[in-house]
């Protein structure tokens, strides 16, 4: 069985031919992403800025979402930076130009799962363009402040790398806007510069805190001997060390504040032995403890930070798990709530407005508040979709389930369409903690199993409410189970199995009720790598995030369930072909693995038993470099698939389903794909910004890519198959068509539920059909449009066809135009749309310069609804007949109001007998007029009157919205206004031919 394995293996090298066209991300075209939330927990928030004159408009940096702008005080956001980075350390806002911004990458609060930046960005327009200045080394910056007096001069705080060793940190200084950079103060390879104030009377005094800190995949550390409070009074030049009256002995990350208002007071927080507030009021020549509270200590390498209030000279904020204030220059402090309060943990960002400073700005791990109370109570912004999740998994419901696990935010379940768009009330919450691995129960749609940190996990009966506890536990005796963070538990190909990772592989054939050890330790089991009890450095913080040691990833086989792959957060690659039994490392075989990398996802091959595909993520060691490595015979011998086009160190890699060559590749810095195997991989952009895909899931049934996002939510690419064939012979044409899935009629109808502007929703997929084609170049000289033909041949429309290179995708309207109606100054809603088009084949064609393509369509009848054909049949005959009648009866009344028109000329100029003859058949127009059509007028064009027109239009509008048989009542209603229709048309006939 091995050997065909290998045989398989070396045919699928062999036959996997390079394609011969250039693809580039303008090859997939019009296909696009569609975020859908989830809005409703939001995400970490790392930066929020205002302008101090029209604090309405404010500018906010999340830690894997970009930056949004809001010009109306947060009710309505708009993501600007969709085309960079989208890890935010700092926004600072230039207040004497305030449609100049800059934004720091590199998100500053540098827990695990924390990104990486890549330089310092200026917008001199709002946002609408942005440059890179610079600094794109530095990893991640955490403070920039522009010189009031001169806004070319600006300084940047590095912090720089966070997993290893780099001289591209400290203070830098440009005094042309950006264009060159000057280090100004460096104080060595792991120590960067994590907060920094100006003064605001004199811009050159500037003061600056460098933290000495370190993490890695199994410790963190903060402090240092290169950790220190720095002043400089000529503009960063020269910088003096402060440590009179400072703590003594190893400091860690130490946060500035400068009163706005005074501006000779100083505080700093500063982490030590015993961490501290401290205040000067002589600007850092001397300093008085203010607070040992335990506020003070809280996760420093989380929550450094000071924001004093612009209005009150003692008032002073330390954000932290909560958020906390001092009103007597930081002596104590307590919760600024009193009768609120209601806020998501864990704060990072404070902006406080200088015009009323009750007005505050608050990023927090779950989005952005707004208080109008001083901190009181608080406003949740429920339109910032910058939620982070680790995992996806759909189900076959229809419409699907979409399944995920958020950064701080719990397990949720969404649809991934809904009548009117997908609302935050969609998503329900299953599952709390971090989440991770959420999934529906394949048998049992009321079932979801959730895991949280630690290789925690929960089976819910949502039925029930009941919620059972499945953790693998240790045997009596053996040693404790070392589980990821981010422990892997996946689904077998039988029923009821799942696998979970902990340093040992365990199986469940119940759901989880009870588990099987099948595997020995499949780590390195290195000691010195299971030392979490001591991170933290200055202040222990060990919350599982940094367990080591650990199976990361595991995959079975879907072709072979003996065959089954595991991936360490320390660097093995695992295999078994006997189901456990027996177990082979495979390191030694992949040329080019870095060491003690985490195996960031294992996919066994969906057609191959022997092949198989792996990521591998480095950057915890300080290799920010992408890998991804495949093979074909078990592992014996590995290729590398990684080009120049790959950005991003690599999370997750997913072949198709159904087309074995194509292959998406999640990275941090965006979606890849692959059509030929891995050989060329190109960045998806349409909808797709440049943010971590951590997770990659396939609905079969809708063709569906979902993306898992650290930091846009989830994001689907609907209908992937344009781009499954997007095969050598394809892609070697000028024009081909593509293949889409079928097309079904919906039946889905908006119900009546009002948001509000400062709601997200996600978009549900296009109910229209669609016509897909792919160029080799992009059409420039003359015409191209579509014609659509009905099965008769009869013309139906034409449209606008697109020109672009690659992928284009036409909509095409399934609905008849609306019928005309008699005139009225009223609406009649119920005719705003016209009937579907009958289910059967249609002909598109292409019309392109002077050719001609031609393929059909095919509409399907919405297999969901259980109308017999003949009920079909009926609604079609009688929707038809309600829509001929009110043409009919506009073309009556068009006749009437011109026959009146033309008397009214003629009796102008009659006299006597003849004049009353024809003012009397003017009355008769007029009263026929009336009784066809509502006529008196009324404020928003709702009066009440009911006539004809409304009579029949009451019976279309019912029968365009059920695809069903209409009620005995309808037909015999048709019957009845059919002849009334008949009626007017004979005597306007009759008065139109009177002489």
């Amino acid at each position: 069985m091995k050997f065909s394995y290998l045989v398989a293996g070396l045919l699928a090298l062999c036959g996997s031919s390079a394609l011969r066209a250039q693809v580039t991300d303008a090859t997939l075209g019009d296909i696009a992403g569609r975020q859908i939330g989830p809005a409703k927990m939001s995400g970490r928030i790392t930066a929020i800025d205002a302008e101090k004159s029209n604090p309405n408009i404010v500018w906010v940096g999340a830690a894997g979402g970009g930056v949004w702008k809001s010009v109306n005080q947060g009710t309505t956001f708009k993501s600007v930076f969709d085309d960079h980075c989208q890890s935010v350390g700092c926004i600072t806002i230039d207040q004497l130009r305030p449609d100049t911004v800059w934004v720091g990458t590199g998100e500053v609060w540098v827990r695990n799962s924390v990104s990486v930046g890549t330089g310092i960005y200026r917008t001199v327009n709002g946002g609408d363009k942005w440059e890179l200045k610079g600094l794109d080394k530095t990893e991640r910056i955490a403070k920039i402040l522009v010189n009031p007096k001169n806004p070319d001069i600006v300084y940047a705080a590095a912090m720089g790398a966070l997993w290893c060793d780099s001289e591209d940190r400290g203070v830098y200084k440009t005094i042309d806007g950006g264009k060159t950079w000057t280090k100004v103060l460096y104080a060595g390879v792991s120590t960067g510069c994590a907060s920094m104030a100006m003064d605001p009377l004199n811009p050159d005094i500037l003061f600056a805190s460098m933290w000495d800190y370190r993490r890695e995949a199994h410790i963190f550390r903060s402090g240092g001997p290169g950790s220190g409070l720095y002043k400089s009074t000529d503009g960063g030049t020269t910088w003096t060390k402060l440590v009179k009256d400072l703590p003594t002995g190893t400091l860690g990350r130490i946060a500035i504040e400068i009163s706005p208002i005074a501006p000779y007071t100083l505080y700093v927080l500063v982490e030590a032995d015993k961490s501290a507030l401290y205040r000067s009021a002589d600007q850092g020549a001397s300093w008085e403890k203010m607070s040992t509270q335990i506020q003070m200590s809280d996760r420093p390498f989380y929550y450094s930070l000071l924001v004093a209030d612009p209005v009150e000279a003692n008032r002073i904020y330390k954000p932290g798990t909560q958020l906390w204030v001092s009103n007597d220059g930081g002596k104590i402090f307590q919760n600024p709530s009193v009768t609120g309060g209601s806020y998501h943990s864990d704060t990072h960002a404070v902006w406080i407005s200088p015009l009323d400073n009750r007005l505050m700005y608050l990023g927090t791990d779950g989005g952005v508040y707004i208080s109008a109370d001083k901190g009181n109570t608080w406003r949740f912004v429920q339109n910032l979709p910058v939620s982070q999740f680790y995992h996806v998994s759909v189900d076959r419901q229809k419409p699907y389930n979409v399944y995920g696990g958020l950064q701080d935010n719990g397990s949720w379940k969404a649809p991934s369409r809904k009548s009117g768009g997908i609302r935050n009330s969609d998503w329900k919450n299953i599952g709390f903690g971090d989440g991770f691995y959420t999934y529906g129960d394949p048998d049992d749609p009321n079932v979801t199993y959730a895991q949280y940190q630690g290789g925690r996990i929960s089976r819910t009966n949502h039925k029930t409410g009941e919620s059972k506890y499945i953790k693998p536990f240790p045997d009596a005796g053996t040693e404790a189970l070392r589980f990821n963070w981010n422990a892997p538990v996946i689904f077998g190909t039988k029923t009821g199995w799942l696998y979970m990772g902990s340093q040992y592989l365990f199986r469940s054939k119940d759901k989880g009720d009870s588990w099987e050890r099948i595997s020995p330790d499949l780590t390195t089991d290195d000691p010195n790598r299971q030392q979490q009890e001591k991170s933290g450095g200055l202040t222990i913080d060990n919350s599982t995030a940094e367990n080591n040691t650990t199976i990361f990833t595991i995959s079975e086989s879907p072709v072979d369930p003996n065959i089954i792959w595991a991936g360490t957060d320390d660097g093995n690659v695992q295999l078994t072909t006997d189901a456990g039994k027996t177990w082979n490392k495979l390191n030694s075989n992949i040329q080019g693995l870095p060491p003690l990398a985490f195996i960031s996802h294992v996919q066994a091959d969906n057609f191959n038993p022997g092949a198989a595909w792996i990521t591998v993520d480095a950057h915890r060691n300080g290799d920010l470099k992408p890998y991804a490595f495949w093979t074909s015979d078990l592992g014996k011998t590995w290729k590398s698939l990684v080009t120049p086009a790959v950005q991003g160190f690599c999370h997750v890699i997913r072949q198709d389903i159904v087309n074995p060559d194509l292959v998406f590749l999640g990275t941090e810095f965006g979606l890849f794909i692959s059509l030929d195997k891995g050989n060329e991989w190109v960045r998806f952009k349409n909808k797709v910004p440049q943010t971590g895909v951590y997770d990659i899931a396939i609905q079969p049934d809708e063709n569906d890519l979902v993306l898992a996002t650290h930091g846009r939510g989830i994001i689907i690419i609907d209908d992937i198959t344009p781009i499954r064939n997007l095969k050598k012979e394809i892609l070697d044409q000028e024009f081909a068509f593509l293949p889409q899935k079928p097309f079904y009629f919906s039946s889905e109808t908006g119900l009546q539920d009002f948001a509000s502007d400062a709601e997200f929703f996600g978009p549900n997929p296009s109910s229209a059909a669609s016509v897909c084609y792919y160029l080799m170049k992009r059409h420039v000289f003359g015409d191209m449009y579509l014609e659509l033909y009905d099965a008769s041949g009869k013309f139906l429309k034409k449209l606008p066809a697109g020109t672009r290179k690659g992928i284009n995708k036409v909509s095409i309207a399934t609905m008849v135009e609306p019928p005309k109606v008699p005139k009225s100054p009223n609406i009649l809603g119920e005719a705003t749309v016209g009937p579907m088009y009958e289910a059967g084949t249609y002909t598109v064609k292409i019309v392109k310069g002077d050719q001609t393509y031609s393929t059909t369509m095919i509409l399907n009848d919405n297999p969901d609804l259980s109308h017999p054909a003949e009920d079909r049949r009926m609604q079609r005959e009688t929707v038809m007949k309600a829509y001929n009648l009110l043409q009919k009866l506009a073309a009556v009344d068009e006749l009437v109001l011109k026959t009146k028109e033309a008397l009214m000329a003629e009796s102008s100029k009659a006299k006597g007998e003849r004049r009353k003859k024809l003012d009397a058949r003017i009355s008769e127009c007029d009263k026929m007029h009336e009784q066809i059509s509502a006529t008196q007028p009324g404020e928003g064009g709702i009066t009440g009157q009911v006539r004809l027109r409304e009579n029949i239009a009451e019976i279309y509008g019912a029968l365009v919205g059920y695809l069903g048989r209409p009620t005995n009542l309808q037909i015999q209603a048709l019957e009845v206004y059919s002849g009334k229709v008949d009626e007017f048309e004979r005597r306007i006939n009759t008065i139109a031919a009177q002489k």
